[in-house]
């Protein structure tokens, strides 16, 4: 029987996030796939599950929680891995993490869907504009990591699947090529990264 309960769907990179951490941490956990697209998150009833209307949602036992980095905050917490080495190192991977929602999910994830799922064609100057500063994100993001392995400290924590996310979910379906940094290519055949993804996408799979 699953620990954690995550509410997702395969095409949320805010949901992978989640899914990757519980797996790279080997949790005990299940997929319930929510149908954005055919209107689940208007309903009534996945209002009372999370009145934002979006995914991840997580719950554990009564507890339910949204938002991805107040979920992953959390699952350091119960975990006990990934989490920050001192008070400078939860700083900065609170940091990277705002960076992350402000700039890569509101321009890169926008385009994603815009380009790949909206059901009518965007106009090509806003599209232009979001794939502009998104590539301008990439390149703040490429600095950092000159010369780093880890984007906070020296070892693996909840920064790190927020790049894992963007860079082989995202990337990949937006441009049809890699264009940030070469760790994608280094995680991609990690089984636990293959397993989070399958696991948002299948939604009835129990993680061990």
């Amino acid at each position: 029987m699953a620990d954690y309960t995550l509410y997702c769907l395969a095409q949320s990179g805010n949901s992978y996030k989640v899914a990757l951490l519980l797996e790279l941490a080997g949790a005990k956990w299940a997929p319930r796939f929510v149908d954005m697209f055919n209107g689940e998150a208007r309903t009534a009833a996945y209002r009372e599950i999370n009145v934002m209307g979006e995914v991840p949602v997580l719950e554990h036992g009564d507890l339910r929680l949204s938002q991805s980095g107040v979920i992953l905050d959390y699952l350091v917490e119960q975990l006990g891995q990934f989490g920050p080495a001192n008070n400078e190192e939860r700083r900065e991977i609170l940091r990277w993490i705002l960076f992350d929602n402000h700039k890569f999910t509101s321009y890169m994830a926008t385009y994603r869907f815009m380009r790949n799922f909206a059901p009518t064609a965007a106009d090509p100057k806003v599209m232009e504009m979001l794939r502009t500063r998104a590539e301008a994100a990439w390149k703040i993001l490429d600095t950092h990591l000159a010369g780093r392995q880890w984007v906070v400290g020296n070892h693996l924590t909840t920064a790190e699947p927020l790049w894992f996310t963007l860079a082989d979910c995202i990337s990949v379906l937006v441009y049809g090529e890699l264009i940030a940094t070469e760790a994608p290519e280094r995680i991609r055949a990690n089984e636990a990264v293959q397993r989070a993804y399958l696991g948002t996408a299948i939604g009835n799979t129990t993680h061990a």
